[in-house]
């Protein structure tokens, strides 16, 4: 597996199912989403934009992606019908073959702009470990089959000492006939 690999099977509008356990609240959400990924190119102003407004990390940009997302939790306190959304501009720079660093407009774990780590591991999964001012997010995507992915993450105190949250997908390609 390599970057340009993965960004190309990614594309796509995905169902998901995600579990998640947040220990620091004792509680465990069930997520339904949809995310679209479109590759980008990178002239796109986009790209041109973040770049501009970002310290950039080492490695040569390649691959950029936008990221739309929207889910229903059945955690939310005040209206369980609420529906959470958002968007991200995602510009990996290789610095190898396996592994480099991944620019993202908005973090994961934490909204704001962010630069995390990522490398392919021998199987072809995709880990990828962020720090934030609060928290430390790692991350592993890995195909099951074309239109089959899995998604794990571990959320953890800005230390890494200690675990906030972990969490599962499962997510499955839309096919349009």
């Amino acid at each position: 597996m390599n970057l340009e690999t993965f960004v190309l099977q990614s594309e796509g509008n995905w169902r998901c199912m995600r579990s998640g356990h947040s220990l620091a609240f004792r509680q465990f959400e069930e997520v339904l989403s949809h995310i679209t990924i479109k590759r980008l190119s990178l002239d796109d102003p986009q790209v041109f934009d973040l770049i501009a407004t970002a310290d950039e990390p080492e490695g040569k940009p390649c691959s950029p992606f936008f990221m739309e997302w929207s889910a229903e939790s059945d955690w939310e306190p005040d209206d369980p019908s609420l529906v959470s959304q958002g968007s991200c501009v995602l510009i990996p720079f290789a610095t190898n073959a396996d592994e480099g660093f991944l620019l993202r407009s908005v973090g994961y774990a934490e909204p704001e702009q962010a630069i995390g780590k990522y490398c392919f591991l021998s199987d072809g999964t995709f880990t990828l470990t962020t720090r934030y001012g609060q928290s430390i997010a790692e991350e592993r995507i890995w195909f099951v089959s074309e239109h089959v992915r899995c998604r794990s993450s571990v959320l953890r105190t800005s230390e890494g000492s200690g675990v906030l949250q972990t969490s599962f997908s499962s997510e499955v390609r839309r096919l349009t006939l």
